[in-house]
């Protein structure tokens, strides 16, 4: 699939202004200092605990032009792990779907959500943050989604929402499929951050999945889960700290303490009911 030309001037609709962001000689939209500054934080507290990453599937990801990176949610650190890829092996940053409260936090919003290209999404309602990802899937830039839209507790899968699957549709973008492990143990919902010394950190890229303009974007979706499901279940198996028995950060099914996934999936569709109800 060819995508369309991309403009070299990047609009950034959630502040109302238009943008022009550097480019690589090669054409590939290159990091701004903000977000070069807070990738060198991320990238610091990582390596001051010397976390072990182990990558794989990279060739997955282009070296130019959109895509879109679905990634599972299991802490409030993955999509560093995740990003890191994509920013040290091909110099590319990416624009994460983030949640609008986070926009509002003072100074943090302006400082650092904005100006690092971050697309506020209100859950309730993604039609604007569609809007904004494919503008910017348009002019080659890199977009990370999270199906699952909020932390999973039971560190599996939650049902996914169409919104990856559709900016790709609309921008005429592959989607690439990203899972990771081992990032919970540091800082996750419910739990306070710790010192994790020589984590063990796996991330996977698999083979991207494009949808031609006919495609049925809810079977789509449920490709694409079942994809990352079983691609999640390989770095599980494959962990090199295993599953534990009774370890609050493996799985209940695998015989963890974590949460268990019915109950977490109940949860989380009464949450996405209140979401609904309050955008009505």
């Amino acid at each position: 699939r060819h995508c369309r030309r991309r403009p070299d001037t990047i609009t950034r609709h959630e502040t109302g202004s238009t943008v022009r962001r550097a480019k690589t000689p090669d054409g590939v939209p290159a990091p701004s200092l903000v977000y070069r500054f807070a990738a060198w934080i991320a990238l610091t507290v990582m390596r001051l605990q010397r976390w072990r990453f182990r990558v794989e599937g990279v060739e997955h990801i282009p070296e130019r032009g959109g895509a879109v990176i679905a990634a599972n949610h299991t802490s409030f650190w993955d999509f560093f792990a995740v990003l890191q890829v994509p920013y040290l092996r091909l110099g590319r940053p990416t624009r994460i779907l983030a949640k609008e409260s986070l926009f509002r936090v003072p100074l943090f919003g302006r400082l650092i959500m904005t100006p690092t290209g971050c697309i506020p999404v209100d859950r309730g309602n993604g039609g604007d943050a569609l809007v904004h990802a494919v503008a910017g899937l348009n002019s080659g830039e890199l977009v990370l989604v999270l199906p699952e839209e909020t932390i999973s507790q039971s560190f599996e899968l939650l049902p996914f929402k169409s919104g990856a699957v559709r900016m790709a549709q609309s921008a005429g973008v592959p989607i690439v499929p990203a899972v990771s492990w081992g990032s919970h143990r540091f800082f996750t919902t419910g739990h306070r951050p710790r010192w994790s010394w020589k984590l063990p950190v796996t991330v996977r890229f698999g083979e991207a999945l494009f949808v031609s303009p006919e495609d049925d974007v809810v079977v789509v979706t449920k490709e694409l889960r079942a994809r990352m499901e079983s691609m999640l279940a390989v770095i599980v198996a494959e962990y090199p700290d295993g599953v534990p028995s009774g370890a609050w950060w493996v799985p209940h099914r695998l015989g963890g303490a974590a949460p268990e996934h019915g109950s977490v999936e109940r949860d989380h569709q009464a949450t996405r009911a209140r979401w609904r109800r309050s955008r009505e």
